[in-house]
Formats: structure tokens, sequence, C-alpha cells
């Protein structure tokens, strides 16, 4: 599925809306990681809610490092869980392994979106290597996959290094320009193209400055869970249709049940997930 295959999602539920599966241990429910091992239960999880949320959300971001980490299953777990959602319909993202050389780089794009990919429609990558680590997939871009790169991400201590001046611009400023640089001529039907931009959902200025000045690229807010994010800051993020962005949470739906104890914890998620689309759309009209 290409950005154009996201960018219909979005529309036809209405939604601009991405479930992402970090979840730490302890926001498993207890009944599912009763007797089971790490791997299991936070597979099982991730499963469920993938189905009990397939008609409302339109996309999934899939960490691959937490899947790889866990205990001897944690890779089969992960398989499953992807295989999960592409067969649901979901655009798939996957937080690719870390690159710390090109060769690194080659093997990564070749695992994530060549042939023989695991079920994945894009990679979120850091670019802090410069474009030795997005180079290598670019090939997979022209032949429909998508890359996002992360420019501003949406922790609170993101501004430490991303917001440093560097000449004129900001260090985060400069990771969106080698997106825009490496993103010409991929352009899909939906004008956006197949490289995106991992934004911030707090940092409503970077967010509306980064819209001004990649009117083309695709931008994929990080952490709507954090306190300073809000559906009116993410806002800034869209185009006059309500095309060209989507927005992250993870938690505030994956672990909604501990704010709702007397509730069952799918229940739980989906009023989350339902909520957070009537929040955004409360200020984004996608046409």
């Amino acid at each position: 599925m290409s950005m154009d295959g996201l960018q219909s999602g979005i529309r036809k539920m209405k939604n601009p809306s991405v479930l992402d599966l970090t979840i730490p241990w302890e926001g498993l429910p207890p009944a599912v990681r009763e007797g089971k091992g790490q791997s299991a239960a936070y597979g099982m999880y991730c499963r469920e809610l993938l189905d009990g949320l397939k008609e409302i959300i339109p996309a999934v971001r899939i960490p691959f490092a937490i899947f790889a980490l866990m205990d001897g299953d944690g890779m089969a777990e992960w398989k499953a869980t992807m295989e999960a959602a592409s067969g649901y319909g979901y655009y798939t993202l996957l937080e690719a392994p870390e690159i710390f050389s090109p060769i690194g780089a080659d093997w990564i794009a070749k695992k994530t979106l060549g042939a023989d990919a695991f079920s994945c429609d894009g990679v979120i990558l850091s670019p802090y290597l410069g474009s030795d680590a997005v180079r290598p997939f670019l090939s997979y871009c022209a032949r429909g996959k998508s890359i996002f790169i992360l420019a501003r991400s949406g922790n609170k201590t993101a501004g430490e290094i991303q917001d440093l001046r560097s000449g004129s611009r900001l260090v985060h400023g400069a990771a969106a320009e080698m997106a825009g640089r490496h993103g010409q001529g991929l352009y899909g039907k939906c004008g956006y193209s197949q490289v995106g931009i991992v934004a911030s959902a707090g940092a409503e200025e970077a967010t509306r400055a980064l819209r001004k000045q990649y009117d083309r690229m695709f931008l994929l807010l990080d952490s709507m869970d954090y306190s300073s994010a809000n559906a009116k800051k993410c806002a800034a993020a869209f185009d006059r249709f309500g095309y060209g962005a989507a927005v992250c949470a993870g938690t505030s739906i994956t672990c909604a049940w501990r704010e709702e104890n007397d509730t069952d914890y799918m229940v739980a998620a989906v009023r989350a997930a339902e909520r957070m689309k009537r929040n955004l759309t409360n200020y984004v009209t996608i046409l």
C-alpha cells in the first residue's frame, strides 16, 4: 500500500489516526499477562487491538525493537502481528531497526521493503547518519513503498538536539530538508511524496513551518499521548482538504483500560479511539 493507500484509508474512515503499538509491559491488561510469556502476551494483545479497531483506525505503527528484545518467540509474534495488520487492511508502518552504517541501511531496506519484506507498507527512519541512511530505501519508494524521516519527535527532551540551531536553521529543519530533497519526483496520485516527515504533535509552530515549506510532504505527527499535544495543534499539519497528515496515538488508546477499571479493555480502547477521532475531526475536515 502506497501513500495514496494511506490517504485513501484516512478518507474512507474520516479518521487521520495511527495506532502506535509501543506499549509498556505494565500497560497490558492483567488478564492478558496472566499465565503467559512476555512475547505471547504482547503479541496477543496487539492483535486483539488490531481486530477491535480495524473499522475505526486506518493505519498502525509497529515497533521492531520491542518484539526483537523479548523472549525467544518475540520475532514470531512480531511477524504474526505484521501479517495480522496487513490482513485487516491497515496501512502498516514499521519502526525500522536503528541504522548505524550504510551496510546496515542496505540490509534493513531489503528486509523491510524488498521482495522478502514482512507485509510492511512503510518504515520510519532516523536521518542522523545522513543520506547514507536514506538512499537504500528510495528505489522501493519508486515502487510504491513509503518512508518517514524523523525530523521532530514528540518526546519531552527532543529539543535538546532537534531544536539546536545549525547555521540559519534548526537541526530538525535540516532533517526535514533532507526528506524534501530525497522525496522529489516520488509523488503519488494524492499529490504527496512517498517520502514523508515525522513531526511533533505538540510543537505547533514547528509543524506549521514544515507544512508551509514542504507542501507536498506527508507529515506523520508523533506522540499525541503527551500532555503538550492536542487536536488543535495537530490541525496545522493538514492541507485545506484535510489531507497530507496523520496523527500517532499509543498509550491513550492501548492503555485506556487503566482509566476505566470497571470496563472491558477492548471497550475502553474503542472508546478512546473514537474520542480521538472526534477530537481531530473537530479541527480537521476530511473531504
